[in-house]
């Protein structure tokens, strides 16, 4: 995992469209030359950096004169189309500045939750890592579709840190730290500086927050990507990106905004791709003594151990796990398809194997399985 890896310190920064848009002050091109400064200073002092990017649609928009941010599919493609050359010009000029060489790397869902595609992804970002390379990563917004796409650069963000094995991920954003509401309309709001463990931040999933206007995440999808982080062994902070002196005394150790600890017992890869990478297609429903044995006998799920299937797919497709009472438990891939399974459910041992033979018995096998349970339901 990340905390032994023999890499070099490395680091994932994810900057939004919000911060990237400016402000009278201080605007997009004057936000992303404070980037590359302190970046820069910071790859001369041997660390990797990877920076995960939005803006391109934003840049767009501002480029076509668009009164709003487009709703629309195509509209959205095309705007991204015309912001993302501009968006890497003022990316590549500013760390040019520093003598340091960008490279625009764009994934869509769908190159992560291909396992190959994803290994992949992350030979090639490990090869500029290893050139002195600061990868620019942004969405494929003119190529994604809904259905291949992450919806937000925060959940993109953590799972290239994944993908890279790095130390830590830092969310900048336009709040100084996570609250336990909303400050901007709870003035009991109060800051909190860590969050220990993925129970603690389960527990803050009610305090989250929308994006605006131009951006698609709030802090439901840094609490969502601080999860698949720390899941992943890697220390997660969530920083003020308006200030550029937040960035800077993060990348130099100080405690400031709040820091999201990784977990003591960290995925491993191919199950940390299990969990968060794949897009699953359907979902089975399973009994009490199902829940048990995966949960705490680590056990297969078996075919009679189903109580209910939902969505179309195919085998070895991704599934979601769930209680009776509709809780995620975990996630596979399955060895029986939708078809298969709505043939069989109710039925004893001895008949879905007369039905299906020895491959209906383990529907999703443990080692194609991982748990997303944070911790098991109290009676």
């Amino acid at each position: 995992m990340a905390s032994s890896s023999p890499h070099p310190l490395r680091r994932v920064i994810k900057v939004g469209t919000s911060l990237l848009r400016g402000s009278d002050q201080r605007d997009t091109a004057a936000v992303i030359a404070d980037l590359a400064m302190a970046l820069s200073a910071r790859q001369r002092l041997g660390e990797q950096l990877v920076l995960v990017t939005s803006g391109a649609v934003g840049l767009g928009c501002v480029a076509l004169a668009l009164p709003s941010r487009p709703t629309e599919v195509v509209a959205l493609q095309a705007a991204a189309a015309v912001g993302q050359g501009r968006l890497m010009g003022l990316y590549e000029a500013a760390f040019a500045r520093h003598a340091v060489p960008v490279a625009q790397v764009l994934l869509t869902r769908g190159d992560l939750a291909s396992r190959r595609r994803y290994q992949n992804a992350s030979r090639t970002l490990e090869q500029l890592l290893a050139w002195g390379v600061v990868p620019i990563v942004n969405e494929n917004d003119t190529l994604a579709t809904d259905e291949l796409r992450f919806g937000d650069n925060d959940t993109l963000s953590a799972l290239v840190a994944a993908a890279i094995s790095a130390d830590e991920l830092i969310l900048l954003t336009d709040v100084d730290r996570l609250y336990s509401g909303d400050p901007r309309r709870d003035a009991t709001a109060r800051p909190i500086a860590e969050v220990r463990d993925l129970v603690e931040l389960e527990s803050l999933s009610g305090v989250a927050g929308s994006g605006g206007q131009w951006g698609t995440g709030g802090m439901t999808t840094k609490l969502a990507a601080a999860r698949i982080a720390t899941s992943s062994g890697i220390r997660v902070h969530l920083g003020d990106g308006r200030d550029p002196g937040v960035l800077q005394g993060l990348l130099e150790g100080e405690r400031l905004g709040t820091v999201f600890h990784p977990s003591a017992d960290p995925l491993p890869d191919r199950k940390g791709w299990l969990a968060y990478a794949l897009l699953p297609k359907g979902s089975l429903t399973i009994d009490a003594g199902a829940e048990k044995a995966l949960i705490e006998q680590g056990a297969s799920l078996l075919a009679v151990g189903i109580r209910a299937v939902e969505g179309r797919f195919g085998r070895r497709d991704a599934v979601r796990l769930l209680s009776a009472d509709g809780r995620e438990l975990g996630r596979g891939l399955t060895a029986l398809s939708s078809e298969e399974l709505s043939q069989v459910i109710g039925l004893s041992s001895e008949a879905v194997k007369a039905t299906l033979g020895p491959v209906g018995e383990a529907v999703v096998h443990r080692d194609h399985l991982v748990l997303t349970v944070v911790a098991p339901a109290t009676a």
